[in-house]
């Protein structure tokens, strides 16, 4: 088959989990024999190849603005895959679902990830959020499937649309990388740190990891990995805090992120919004023990592989979870191993790549999706 992907920035991954399963599901399919056409921003991507990792990529421009970067570009993507043959096109984030029309009307089956509920986000205004509620109505008639990766957001689109959408998990594929260079340029000792690593913006709540850590009697470090556009005022007070003990990097990729995140004592997942976080699915992969906020899509993530503290009490909560697990070592190793056997039971890449090319084999040979 012919496959592209659009909606997100592109590869290779390098901001958050739709590119990083772009990357993974792509590559993959490529080998598997299909041909997969990755369209990318070109103010993001700055690898230049015309390939990768046998994905073929198309560079689009578009405005670097927080409301019209991201379909802008779609928009500008499903023009051009009109003339391009595509067997399938793979759109991803629910506020492109209204332009799910245009790949149709050169007969190409249009096939929609859409994430979480993102009309919760903080960082959307009013209007924005008005669209984004629209937008999920409009997910759930335009494309000839509807994709979500949390069974948490299926059953959400069932109760609120009366729309069946199809479940397929998002997949964990990372190395497990030894303390090395990254610890030693941050300062680190390996189990000797709780790690965040995601967007630093409102509804991921990193606060609540500062304040538990204010409060917490240990020398182990703080580790905030990440950063944001359009979020400088809350970064702003989150490096406010003066305990030496908390270190932001900044973004972090590849072997890096491996580094940190395969050397942790604990990582936590404070993120209020959202589907599956591939952060804590990776962590998880690499046998960490994990905390996370009690939404219903993160406790739908960890099983009865990790811990959770109530969100609705914030850094306090949180504190008294993590303070248990400095005091008892042995516990953490427990949810080490149960982490590791879960992600291997349930969120393994060629089983999410298995799902997905059966769908788009059903929707090109059918011509609709048998549930």
């Amino acid at each position: 088959m012919k496959i592209a992907m659009l909606g997100t920035r592109g590869v290779p991954a390098s901001y958050s989990g739709f590119e990083t399963c772009v990357e993974q599901l792509g590559s993959r399919l490529v080998k598997r024999g299909h041909k997969v056409t990755v369209y990318c921003r070109s103010h993001h991507i700055h690898y230049r190849e015309p390939t990768y990792r046998g994905m073929r990529l198309v560079r689009l421009p578009t405005i670097k603005n927080k409301y019209l970067d991201t379909i802008l570009h779609t928009f500008l993507s499903t023009l051009h895959a009109l003339g391009q043959d595509y067997d399938v096109v793979m759109m991803f984030i629910v506020g492109n679902s209204p332009l799910a029309w245009i790949p149709r009307l050169a007969g190409q089956k249009v096939v929609l990830n859409v994430d979480g509920l993102d009309w919760r986000r903080e960082k959307w205004n009013r209007l924005s959020k008005v669209y984004i509620r629209w937008a999920e109505r409009v997910a759930t008639r335009l494309p000839h499937a509807t994709v979500t990766d949390s069974r948490a957001v299926q059953q959400y689109y069932r109760k609120r649309y009366g729309a069946e959408t199809i479940y397929i998990a998002y997949g964990a594929d990372v190395v497990h990388r030894p303390a090395g260079k990254w610890l030693a340029r941050f300062g680190l000792r390996p189990r000797e740190y709780v790690l965040f690593v995601g967007r630093l913006v409102a509804e991921n709540c990193v606060h609540h990891l500062i304040e538990a850590f204010a409060g917490l009697q240990t020398d182990y470090k703080c580790v905030i990995v990440g950063d944001a556009p359009y979020a400088e005022d809350y970064i702003a007070r989150l490096k406010a805090n003066t305990d030496p003990r908390v270190i932001f990097t900044g973004y972090v990729f590849g072997e890096g992120y491996e580094e940190l995140s395969s050397n942790a004592y604990v990582f936590v997942e404070t993120s209020a919004v959202g589907g599956t976080h591939p952060a804590l699915l990776e962590a998880m992969a690499l046998g960490n023990c994990v905390v996370v906020n009690d939404t219903q899509e993160n406790l739908e993530t960890i099983g009865a592989a990790g811990l959770s503290y109530a969100g609705q009490e914030g850094g306090r909560a949180l504190r008294r979870v993590l303070q248990r697990l400095l005091n008892q070592p042995e516990l953490v190793e427990q949810y080490r191993q149960e982490a590791l056997k879960h992600v291997a039971r349930h969120y393994d890449w060629e089983q999410v790549t298995d799902a997905y090319e059966s769908l788009f084999h059903q929707l090109v040979s059918v011509g609709q999706v048998r549930r």
